[in-house]
């Protein structure tokens, strides 16, 4: 070989070697810039306020570190008290209906988080427990017993406030584990337990619940898969009733017969 061929391939190599470098420095960058991102708009890919639903006016409020946050009390005045927590995009006063007819013999309390249906605030993890547990001690001052009932977020809500106040049955629909594992399986290639600011790990929560619980499943839910719901309802020392609706998905599981005939069954007596 030739001193000239030799140089020729050395130079060749020299500029393979550096062009893989500045791959792998765009590379890194547009990770740090995705992961940066991430981060950034967590929050706006968590939460998605709702609008206030064209019902009828808010029957109820409860004032939490400065914030008055209107709700509805649906069948008022019974002995037994519901306290719903909704979706991350749920319009819960749109359950009126539903409550006023499936459950006739409680009075369900419907309480938009902060930030939605025109309730003051920007919704974080925190807030959101403290406003659960402000609201859960204002409701048992007109009630003997209190079932807290949470729904895909709303359960890490409901996990949260059981865990904390003497609650008297819970129940959990379209459940996780934890958010942070959730977005974990979303986004592997991030690491979510370190970018994530609102992880509601309910599994942490979970083993320490002793009162009857219900956890209604969707066979088909595409948003919360299985084997987060599963994970929860492992992490219980009291296992709790497990039921699965076969043709439900994430967001019509309250539209189906099994879901209202188990929570009718569940809180009969």
């Amino acid at each position: 070989m030739s001193e000239a061929e030799v140089t020729t391939r050395s130079v060749v190599w020299m500029l393979l070697r550096r062009l893989l470098i500045i791959v792998l420095v765009i590379a890194v960058l547009l990770y740090l810039a995705l992961a940066g991102l991430l981060y950034s708009k967590q929050r706006s890919l968590l939460y998605f306020p709702t609008r206030a639903a064209a019902v009828e006016a808010p029957s109820f409020s409860v004032t939490s570190n400065g914030l008055t946050l209107h709700g509805w009390a649906v069948n008022p005045g019974k002995p037994r008290a519901l306290l719903y927590f909704g979706g991350n995009g749920e319009a819960v006063e749109r359950n009126a209906d539903f409550f006023r007819s499936t459950l006739p013999e409680i009075t369900v309390y419907l309480i938009p988080y902060r930030g939605y249906s025109g309730n003051p605030g920007m919704p974080t993890e925190k807030d959101l427990y403290a406003d659960a547990l402000i609201e859960f001690d204002r409701i048992r001052v007109d009630h003997a017993q209190v079932v807290v009932m949470g729904r895909s977020l709303g359960s890490g809500v409901a996990t949260y406030v059981a865990a904390h106040r003497p609650v008297h049955r819970l129940v959990l629909v379209t459940p996780y584990d934890s958010i942070a594992k959730v977005a974990q399986g979303k986004y592997p290639l991030f690491p979510i337990g370190l970018l994530l600011k609102d992880k509601y790990e309910s599994w942490r929560r979970a083993p320490a619940l002793a009162m009857p619980t219900l956890v209604l499943i969707a066979a088909k839910d595409r948003v919360i898969p299985r084997g987060n719901s599963d994970a929860l309802v492992a992490s219980f020392t009291q296992r709790p009733e497990v039921v699965v609706v076969p043709e439900a998905g994430h967001n019509d599981i309250s539209a189906q017969a099994d879901y209202s005939s188990a929570l009718e069954a569940f809180l009969a007596d």
